[in-house]
């Protein structure tokens, strides 16, 4: 039995208009670019409340090519049943996908919502594509 996901958001949206074939690349491109995402991260054993380090691990698993992914998701609660084969990772941040791909490296992909109805997974080069518009739409920092 499928359960169908309702949209909750906008980018939900147009994630099921792109996989029902009414919305065109171009425009889910820009709807992903103006949204933000679910990124989860690793949360470390604290030592009286603190954390070790201030460097943040983001969820990624290896392809079966060698390529990492980053998992992100639509909104925290879409991660939930996913991230519970990942311990550690049930903490995470919402952030801008700009700023997300922004620190992304080169020959990563990602999924976003992996597992539901209302998901999608990018190959390392269209990530590279968002990567390259992001930054040439980035503001200019003063010298």
């Amino acid at each position: 039995m499928t359960t169908t996901i309702r949209p909750t958001s906008t980018l939900e949206e147009s994630l099921l208009a792109l996989t029902q074939g009414t919305l065109e690349d171009e425009q889910f491109m820009h709807s992903l670019l103006n949204s933000e995402l679910f990124m989860p991260i690793h949360d470390e054993d604290k030592i009286g409340g603190l954390q070790r380090s201030q460097i943040a691990k983001p969820l990624t698993i290896t392809s079966d090519e060698g390529y990492d992914i980053l998992i992100l998701f639509t909104a925290p609660e879409r991660g939930k049943a996913f991230l519970a084969n990942y311990p550690g990772y049930e903490g995470g941040l919402l952030a801008e996908a700009s700023w997300i791909l922004e620190r992304v490296g080169s020959g990563v992909a990602i999924s976003i919502n992996p597992g539901l109805e209302i998901g999608i997974d990018l190959e390392p080069m269209l990530v590279e594509q968002l990567v390259a518009t992001v930054k040439a739409n980035a503001p200019q920092q003063p010298l």
